[in-house]
């Protein structure tokens, strides 16, 4: 349920129906139009630059047209009290006591919807995709939480959403991976020394994954790498992916499908791929100059194919082969995105992290390419995280050996703060996440102000002896909000336009961000009791004023909505 789309189509079908009288030649096709929240000063509900745009078509004055469509508006609609003109040729609206009570009432009945916009697109979320080596770090933690929150947008707005997991166990990373749990394996069942390198896998998970694999598979005898390598391989990435699925569980996060790059090479899906490419001309066999950073000496001059991805927006022409000849990470990525583009997807999200930055523009154009532009792929870098405890940095795992681990994160705060925490910036700018402050319960702490508001009110409810979910009526007549009530309700009626923005831009921080400002306006209101007794809210177990109902319902409403959204609980008590 949103109220701006509501209002925003009454409006177009009032001026549509009212053409002749408004001088208009051309209503239609008016994508420009909009409903919008005005600044705080204006005092208004509403702002609408239908005048601006309608004028602008028509060739007329938009000032006279922003009166006669004010005349109109408040003629046909009774939830309009005041319309002025602003500017250039906006109107600014202000609801009358009968619209207050209505969108009031209306949020009441689709508690649930509250927000929602109506959408019903497909998407495909890749996020995560971390290599299958170990357990996740603090750095995918991010994209994860980021990645599983805007699907849960999407989802509230009505789309289908599909979230996917890439897991890259095909190259030189899962060999090396395989081999670190080999010879754990030796130095296990054969006292054999395990000497570190920098293409071994140091942490002590490979050596529970080894103790796990020995215990298991008694039949195998592991004295060969190279005659075990296929077997182990498979046991060690199931160990290892049953790791990353307990750490994405414990953070609140189900993957729909789990793709494999080998079964992608096994399936030739990057040949199909370059084939359909080279039907289109953009494939050619040429000679590139090194990646910039590369070892110019590690290059070698030799004629290879070249995807044509300037003619996409891209800077460079992509290599699809190595200087062996076998296919690049990047030819392997176009496979992969053949495949989605293949199973119908045509609005795709990729979730990336800091340090693909500079992958964003090849594989956006591989995308393009393949679909002849019809399927749009949004691509979203998270940066880094940076950890700190008792005001120093935050120390790696051991266990993890190079990393900080999400379980190394679960052991300090819950899943609550992390997620709440991961979103509490832009996902294009570094957090410092401290683990002192979320501990704390102050309003520094965002995720315990917005619970600890919920909580406050659900004890109101509770002296009352009500539930939230109760029947609320609205007496129109004796209704009048006070100056902290008006401000709440102003806050309230915003929250489809935050969810219309944060989905539009795929910017899910907006709504910590808000639930933080809502919250920090209902614990003011709350607080004012303390200074003067006439806002108290409830005096000798009863409740003063039916509007204090009103109002912590609808807050109430509204960080239930946003809090599912982030995926972060809502306790009744703290």
């Amino acid at each position: 349920m949103n109220i701006f789309e509501n209002y925003l189509s009454k409006i177009i079908n009032i001026v549509e129906s009212n053409k002749d009288l408004l001088g208009l030649e051309n209503s239609r096709n008016l994508h420009n139009i909009n409903l919008e929240v005005p600044p705080e000063h204006f005092n208004f509900d509403l702002s609408t630059n239908i005048s601006l745009v309608l004028a602008k078509k028509n060739n007329l004055n938009p000032m006279d047209l922003a009166n006669k469509i004010k005349d109109l508006l408040l003629a046909k609609i009774g939830e309009f009290q005041k319309i002025e003109i602003a500017g250039p040729g906006f109107l600014n609206i202000k609801f009358s006591k009968q619209g207050i009570v209505h969108n009031i009432n209306n949020i009441f009945q689709n508690r649930e919807s509250y927000g929602s916009k109506k959408s019903k697109e497909t998407y495909i979320i890749e996020f995560v995709s971390a290599n299958p080596t170990g357990p996740m770090h603090v750095g995918h933690c991010r994209g994860a939480i980021f990645g599983d929150v805007l699907s849960n947008l999407l989802l509230f707005n009505g789309n289908k959403v599909i979230k996917e997991y890439y897991i890259n166990d095909y190259g030189n990373q899962i060999i090396n991976f395989v081999k670190s749990v080999f010879l754990r394996i030796k130095e296990i069942k054969f006292k054999e020394k395990f000497i570190p390198s920098e293409d071994l896998y140091p942490g002590n998970y490979i050596k529970e994954i080894a103790q796990n694999i020995l215990a298991k598979n008694k039949n195998i005898k592991f004295d060969n790498f190279e005659s075990c390598f296929e077997i182990l391989k498979k046991i060690s990435l199931e160990k290892s992916m049953n790791l990353i699925k307990m750490d994405l569980k414990q953070l609140g996060i189900i993957h729909d499908n789990f793709f494999s790059e080998t079964e992608l090479v096994n399936k030739n899906l990057v040949k199909k791929a370059v084939a359909k490419l080279k039907k289109k001309d953009l494939i050619v066999e040429g000679y590139l100059e090194p990646p910039k950073g590369e070892n110019s000496k590690d290059w070698k001059k030799i004629k290879r194919l070249i995807f044509k991805s300037t003619e996409f927006g891209d800077d460079n022409d992509r290599a699809l082969q190595k200087n062996d000849g076998s296919w690049t990470y990047f030819a392997n990525d176009v496979a992969y995105h053949s495949d989605k583009i293949n199973r119908k997807f045509k609005n795709l999200i990729n979730i990336l992290g800091a340090d693909h930055t500079g992958y964003v523009k090849r594989i956006t154009a591989a995308v393009s390419a393949l679909s002849d532009k019809e399927a749009k792929l949004n691509c979203k870098v998270c940066q880094l995280v940076k950890l700190y405890k008792d005001g120093k940095p935050f120390k790696m795992s051991k266990r993890l050996g190079e990393f900080i681990s999400v379980q190394d994160l679960l052991k300090e705060v819950n899943k609550d703060s992390i997620r709440f925490m991961m979103l509490n910036r832009s996902h294009d700018a570094e957090i410092d996440f401290d683990f002192d402050k979320v501990k704390e319960k102050t309003k520094d702490n965002p995720v315990f102000y917005v619970q600890y508001a919920y909580a406050r009110i659900n004890s109101i409810v509770r002296k009352l002896n009500r539930n939230l979910k109760d029947d609320i009526l609205i007496d129109q007549k004796s209704f009048l909000p006070n100056k902290y009530e008006e401000k709440i309700l102003r806050k309230v009626f915003e929250w489809p336009k935050i969810i219309e923005s944060a989905s539009y831009k795929l910017e899910p921080h907006k709504i910590p961000f808000y639930l933080y400002d809502l919250s920090n306006l209902f614990h003011s209101y709350w607080s004012k009791g303390n200074e003067d007794e006439k806002f108290r809210f409830i005096e000798n177990n009863k409740l003063k004023r039916q509007e204090t109902l009103i109002f912590i319902n609808l807050i109430s409403i509204v960080i239930e909505n946003g809090m599912n959204i982030l995926g972060v609980s809502l306790p009744k008590k703290m």
